[in-house]
């Protein structure tokens, strides 16, 4: 009997040596391929940065000496700024699927670590992913600040809640960093957004239970719930937008330019922007609220002027920068329809 297992084992570890030796084989041809790879992409990397470079300078020289060109000589000017155009867009869809090491703040939180998604399906899958990380963290923060609003008053459990707040928004920075990185066009603002999040957050954190704290802590927790709900709306919005663009195969990117806005996510936006209004107002009453809870004689912490001042910057940032995205996209669909009535 036992003899019989070790002819059998015998038989299964000559088959097994055979597809070693294959498997060495692949291993030192994957390993010579991609250092032909790397030297390709070191190569690239090197022409694409001197194309980019040469077309700038041509670029500012054409723009410089625009002005001086007589009538004769505009449509040649022209026809040259066009093919710079062109080449400089190329270059940077050249530079963008290259991998390329970390920079900024994702250098000094990973290190020297390529974070580059190579395809634009890479891409696209990552933003899907990114997507429903917030819809998941926004549903678990609607449940969690519903039941610290209505049920639960304990001071613990609602730095439990901060926390929680300070690990999402430090999350969503390194993940909206990497969304950048690969080409994404996250406007700055609401990057900042975010970090100012974090701080305010960490504020909340850090408050002591106290009058002022009690004063201020139901108002809050029913921002939060009115926040989340509006984040859901949001990502149905932003997911809706990016399955219908992948089914209609006009973009496999990361981001909506405004040439490319279509008249279906306008009608979207039209039902968001009166939530996003409505949020923006909370916020800057949250600032007034604790702008008037420094000066009360019970509230000497210094985390209620901190916290006024936040919600005041958020306010603005939002409210001036979505107003300036609806501007233009609302300017691009008056366009786009006077030039279908020509």
């Amino acid at each position: 009997m036992a003899n019989t297992m070790l002819l059998s084992l015998a038989e299964e570890l000559d088959d097994l040596n055979v597809e070693f030796v294959s498997l060495q084989e692949k291993s030192k041809e994957y390993q010579k391929t991609l250092e032909t790879l790397r030297t390709i992409e070191k190569s690239c990397m090197s022409m694409v940065t001197h194309q980019k470079k040469k077309y700038t300078q041509i670029g500012q020289t054409l723009k410089k000496h625009g002005k001086d060109l007589g009538l004769e000589d505009k449509p040649r000017w022209e026809e040259l700024q066009r093919h710079v155009a062109e080449k400089q867009k190329v270059c940077v869809e050249i530079h963008e699927s290259l991998p390329r090491p970390s920079e900024g703040f994702l250098k000094l939180t990973l290190g020297q670590v390529s974070v580059s998604l190579l395809s634009k399906s890479e891409k696209f899958d990552y933003k899907e992913e990114y997507e429903r990380f917030k819809l998941y963290m926004t549903i678990i923060l609607l449940v969690f600040s519903l039941a610290t609003a209505l049920f639960i008053d304990f001071r613990v459990c609602d730095a439990l809640f901060h926390f929680l707040l300070v690990w999402y928004y430090c999350t969503l920075v390194i993940r909206e960093s990497i969304l950048r990185h690969n080409g994404s066009r996250i406007k700055g603002w609401w990057v900042l957004h975010h970090y100012l999040s974090v701080v305010l957050c960490g504020i909340l954190l850090i408050w002591p239970a106290s009058v002022s704290y009690e004063m201020f802590r139901n108002l809050f927790m029913a921002f939060s719930v009115y926040l989340n709900f509006l984040q859901l709306l949001q990502y149905y919005y932003q997911s809706g937008c990016l399955y219908r663009l992948r089914a209609l195969g006009e973009k496999s990117d990361m981001y909506l330019t405004v040439e490319g806005f279509q008249e279906w996510m306008w009608r979207g936006l039209q039902f968001l922007l009166p939530f996003l209004m409505l949020g923006y107002i909370f916020q800057a009453y949250n600032a007034f609220v604790l702008f008037k809870l420094s000066f009360h004689p019970e509230c000497n912490e210094w985390m209620v002027p901190a916290s006024a001042i936040i919600f005041f910057i958020l306010f603005l940032g939002n409210f001036f920068t979505t107003s300036k995205v609806m501007l233009s996209k609302f300017q691009a669909m008056q366009k786009k329809k006077s030039k279908k009535s020509l």
